[in-house]
């Protein structure tokens, strides 16, 4: 089968965790013998920004880790009827255009012959509901949504049925413990700072009890205001700038352990969400402690694939902990890594995806 995804950018993950997630899936469905085409368009937010600061070099990890998948770049006045030509699955991500978001759709309605999804992977249909309302999705067969809340969001605006829970996952071709163990010390966070939507849970569950445990704290992202690296400083926090997301598992295997730090909108409107960067730590087998998060959906065994402070007091001592017991680093990556394997890499969603496609095209036979 061949299948397009038209995205923001597949190149570039600065910023853009949406790459993340979908590079892992694309390759598991080209491994499996689809056709795979991902579309982005030219002059895309994320990777001019990564150009800017890093020049071509900045794709060079990328490349080297995805050899097999490339981007095909088309420009803002394509015809959509040449970008889904030949297509048998079209998935149209939230990050796009709504005047091509609606084209797609329009082409579709007109008989293309197409299973065509809409995959929303951002807050903003509870953050900013008339920005996603403003899409016109009439003629897409159904959407995926990266967790059960937004699934709830799309059924209440009247899809039903035509809504699937489509979480992210960890590509494990990729992400997985190192092949031999190093010296590992300290934490490290990777991840921006993100428009002030949780600048005071990093300073209350990340800087000071990294700082009351003694431990030393490497920070990788993009996005930090002058005040923010002023608080790092403050912090004795070395902030090491983007970070390449196909360099991450090997940052992972240089440190003890590392610490999720949800959204605001993860915790209070949209519970139940991880971040993609939850399944690529816990694929990478490094001790992780989250903020408090309600895993609503049951995705993991809390306090067992992972530790949960419910206060910064309980992270300092979570952390701790960790430094001291050996025991408990162990237990936590080898059960958190069980889970992912079990659960939650890119080859399972790749069956739930070709899963969705033959319920809504039962004529075709998709394996």
């Amino acid at each position: 089968m061949k299948i397009v995804y038209l995205t923001h950018s597949l190149q570039s993950c600065w910023n853009h965790g949406n790459a993340h997630f979908l590079r892992g899936l694309l390759r598991e469905l080209q491994v499996r013998g689809h056709e795979v085409q991902a579309l982005e368009p030219r002059g895309a937010w994320s990777l001019g920004n990564l150009l800017g600061d890093h020049g071509s070099p900045g794709l060079a990890a990328w490349r080297e880790a995805y050899p097999d998948l490339t981007a095909t770049v088309y420009d803002a006045d394509v015809d959509p009827a040449e970008l889904t030509d030949g297509a048998d699955l079209v998935i149209v991500h939230e990050w796009n255009e709504p005047a091509l978001v609606a084209a797609i759709g329009q082409h579709r309605k007109r008989g293309a012959p197409f299973t065509l999804l809409f995959h929303d992977t951002h807050h903003r249909a509870v953050s900013d509901p008339e920005a996603i309302r403003a899409f016109d999705l009439s003629g897409y067969d159904g959407v995926l949504a990266f967790g059960e809340t937004l699934s709830e969001v799309y059924r209440r605006w009247g899809w039903q049925d035509r809504v699937w829970t489509f979480h992210e996952a960890a590509d494990t071709r990729h992400f997985h413990p190192p092949a031999a163990e190093g010296e590992r010390n300290g934490l490290v966070w990777i991840g921006n700072w993100g428009d002030g939507e949780r600048s005071a849970e990093l300073e209350e569950y990340l800087f000071r009890p990294a700082q009351d445990a003694g431990l030393p704290l490497d920070i990788y992202g993009v996005r930090y205001p002058a005040e923010a690296l002023a608080t790092l400083a403050r912090y004795g926090v070395d902030f090491r700038g983007w970070l390449p997301n196909a360099k991450a598992p090997e940052v992972f295997a240089r440190h003890l352990a590392t610490v999720h730090v949800p959204r605001r909108f993860y915790t209070t409107l949209l519970p139940g969400i991880p971040t993609i960067r939850v399944f690529e730590a816990l694929a990478c087998g490094i001790p992780l402690v989250s903020a408090p998060w309600d895993d609503s959906e049951q995705l993991f065994t809390p306090g067992e694939d992972f530790l949960v402070a419910q206060d910064g007091a309980a992270m300092t001592r979570h952390l701790r902990a960790l430094a001291a017991e050996p025991a408990l680093r162990r237990s936590l990556a080898d059960h958190g890594l069980a889970t992912i394997r079990a659960r939650h890499s890119c080859a399972h969603r790749a069956d739930q995806l070709l899963g969705i496609v033959a319920q809504l095209a039962p004529e075709r036979a998709y394996a």
